[in-house]
């Protein structure tokens, strides 16, 4: 029984992951693990690594040292093994690694690890108990190809492939995308999951499978609420006034932007053009009073000036919290710079510190995850490339110090 005060350990404590992915989606998910306590071992090539390790923006020493803020932000609380999986020597170690953990990550493309003799059927032979997660754009086991299968994707791609871009945007211009890269990092905590889901199999069974990771597949499924549309409908939702003026309009504030979303109410339109000092308004025209599934048009000719005459002289966030007093959900626009000093992520805890590798710190994002009675995550620097390369070789891999010596002198460590 746990007594008042004592803390549960984290829920992955004592799973081994091999990580094998590079960018963002497979990263993203490892560092969920992590957090939840796994010992993930970052597999990386030598001598160039993982290819976000030279992607600005960096941050700088005094003495000219530099580190990645991308690859800071996504491979804390890992260790780092840099080998080359086409070395003989090198497959035989990692194979060893493989027996000795709960499960591989790889995110390398359709068929990278079948090529290398490292494919699942292989390795579930060495340890029938891995779970085996691979994220590609498309898809890649079995059963389960279809006609993109081996197409590479990224971000930007999928955004686009699964619907996202044609109902982003302004509906006099072209598809946008959603800004910072969802579609690496949304597959990211779809695979988090499946490997967790998959793990309990394991416990359950003895038995470790497969767990095929499409990109397409993760974005397409938060698609849902409008799939579900055209189903009912028929129609095909895009980019329009009505679409935006019925989910919740954006209007400036004096030094910013607002969104009202949610129910607007003739009671709720009725406080509002009181609030601003227009009640002329609340006669005359019945669409001034009207809500959702009104003309979106007139919302963008006559309705949003009518409030931004009061609200370009107020600050967002007091628009936003004058606004919300009187029933209405509303939302600020918040920059990067908001949200580094928001103090509700701040009582949120969703700021980790960690070192970087510099002699400074660096302040990344929180997995979202709030287990209250586990004990805290770790914090620890995202590693220096092959910084535990020989520590786990000689532990897990079979190695001898000699061994690692001679093929770090190959060039193959």
């Amino acid at each position: 029984m746990i007594q008042a005060g004592d803390k549960l350990p984290l829920p992955l404590d004592g799973i081994r992951v091999l990580d094998a992915t590079h960018i963002v989606a497979g990263p993203f998910c490892s560092m969920i693990l992590a957090d939840m306590g796994a010992d993930v071992i970052k597999i990386e090539r030598p001598g160039t690594g993982d290819l976000v390790r030279n992607r600005g923006p960096f941050l700088k020493s005094e003495d000219g040292r530099e580190m990645s803020s991308r690859f800071l932000g996504v491979n804390r609380n890992k260790r780092s093994v840099a080998m080359d999986l086409r070395n003989p020597r090198c497959k035989e170690a990692f194979e060893e690694m493989v027996r000795n953990s709960d499960v591989l990550l790889d995110n390398w493309g359709p068929g990278a690890f079948r090529r290398l003799g490292l494919g699942y059927d292989h390795l579930s032979e060495i340890n029938p108990g891995l779970v085996y997660a691979s994220i590609t754009g498309y898809g890649d086991s079995e059963g389960l190809s279809g006609p993109y299968s081996d197409r590479p994707a990224n971000n930007m791609s999928i955004q686009a492939m699964a619907g996202w871009m044609e109902i982003t945007g302004d509906p006099e211009g072209g598809p946008h995308s959603v800004g910072d890269n969802i579609g690496d990092s949304v597959p990211g905590v779809w695979t988090a999951l499946g490997i967790v889901l998959a793990l309990e199999t394991k416990r359950k069974t003895g038995r470790g499978q497969h767990v095929d990771m499409a990109m397409y597949d993760c974005m397409f499924s938060h698609m849902e609420g409008t799939m579900n549309v055209f189903r009912a409908t028929g129609e095909v939702p895009t980019r329009s006034r009505e679409r935006l003026a019925n989910a919740g309009i954006t209007f400036r504030a004096k030094d910013g932007y607002v969104v009202m979303a949610g129910v607007r109410s003739e009671a709720r339109m009725r406080e509002l053009w009181k609030l601003v000092g227009r009640e002329d308004l609340l006669e005359g025209d019945a669409r001034y009073l009207a809500g959702p599934g009104m003309d979106g048009q007139f919302y963008y000719d006559h309705i949003i000036p009518a409030i931004e005459g009061w609200s370009m002289g107020v600050p967002k966030f007091q628009v936003a919290a004058t606004l919300t007093e009187i029933g209405f959900s509303m939302g600020v626009t918040q920059t990067m710079a908001d949200l580094a000093v928001c103090p509700q992520l701040e009582a949120r805890q969703m700021f980790v510190e960690t070192g970087d590798n510099l002699g400074g710190t660096f302040q990344g994002v929180k997995t979202a995850a709030r287990l209250t009675a586990c004990v805290d995550s770790p914090a620890v620097t995202a590693p220096l490339l092959g910084e535990h390369t020989a520590e786990v070789l000689c532990s897990l891999g079979g190695m001898t110090p000699e061994e690692v010596a001679g093929l770090e002198a190959e060039g193959a460590l």
